[in-house]
């Protein structure tokens, strides 16, 4: 298992990482449609539409992307769009989790299943635009992301004994959040003091950009924000539970599915840009 995790992992850097890097932002966004479509996919999968329905709603999503591409380009939405997408996380996230896993399968399957098109395509163009930016903007929002998981992990390992949300995701607890937020802070320090002083950097991060415009109360925001990859990893986890998955699907052996790997980016990467839209 873990030599097939480490061969997925090297075949999705191979993909990514010349995109990432690429001055310019279309490259980036091109292959970020195929990942959307494939998410769409294991959405549809996991609200109840089999087989060619669940093939029929990837190809839509994706198709969405590409049309917006086609039509407005890489152009920056009004801030007060990114508002509205996080705003819709943060009240929709809350009221997902407080109905768990028995109640999402309340709602009406089309409703769930154009609710979930409409947040990953929100997030798709939250993520071109962090690109836009510039490409270590965009990395410090999905290393604010990698950090939160990775240190909430090992704390969770070391020091976890209270439950976070043990009819969602029994593995979580307490002390992995605080932890995974102690890892933040010292990951924005060092991208604040260090990596866009002393490196031939781009753009500025997030956590600069944060500074600039908040001042110490940046220290909250990131805070924040780390709080809401939480948010997106339970609630994925939730659509999973609901649904008796354990996996979002099997695209990425030793990995799961795309949403598995990118759930908790979708409320963070509209609310970053939120956030930074002054700054």
């Amino acid at each position: 298992m873990l030599k097939t995790r480490i061969l997925t992992a090297v075949v999705l850097l191979a993909v990514l990482l010349p995109e990432i890097f690429a001055a310019s932002p279309w490259p980036f966004a091109w292959v970020t449609v195929l990942m959307m479509a494939a998410a769409g996919w294991e959405w549809c999968r996991l609200n109840g539409l089999p087989g060619s329905g669940a093939l029929a709603g990837g190809v839509l999503l994706g198709g969405a992307c590409v049309a917006t591409l086609l039509t407005l380009g890489i152009t920056a939405p009004p801030p007060a769009v990114w508002w509205l997408a996080g705003g819709a996380w943060v009240l929709g996230g809350a009221w997902a989790l407080r109905q768990g896993p028995t109640g999402w399968p309340r709602m009406a399957p089309a409703l769930r299943i154009a609710l979930g098109a409409v947040l990953l395509w929100g997030a798709w163009i939250a993520i071109v635009q962090a690109k836009a930016v510039g490409t270590n903007f965009l990395l410090s929002i999905f290393c604010l992301v990698w950090m939160a998981d990775i240190a909430a992990y090992a704390g969770g390992r070391a020091f976890g004994k209270r439950k976070l949300a043990p009819g969602i995701s029994p593995g979580k607890s307490w002390e992995g959040v605080w932890t995974g937020m102690v890892g933040v802070l010292v990951l924005g320090f060092v991208w604040v003091h260090i990596i866009d002083v002393r490196l031939p950097v781009d753009s500025a991060s997030l956590y600069t950009r944060l500074v600039r415009q908040l001042g110490a109360t940046s220290l909250l925001a990131v805070l924040f924000l780390a709080a809401m990859s939480v948010v997106g990893d339970l609630f994925e986890s939730l659509i999973k539970r609901a649904a008796g998955a354990k996996d979002s699907s099997g695209l990425l052996p030793g990995h799961g599915g795309v949403l598995d790997r990118i759930d908790a980016l979708l409320p963070v990467f509209p609310l970053a840009l939120a956030l930074a839209s002054h700054a």
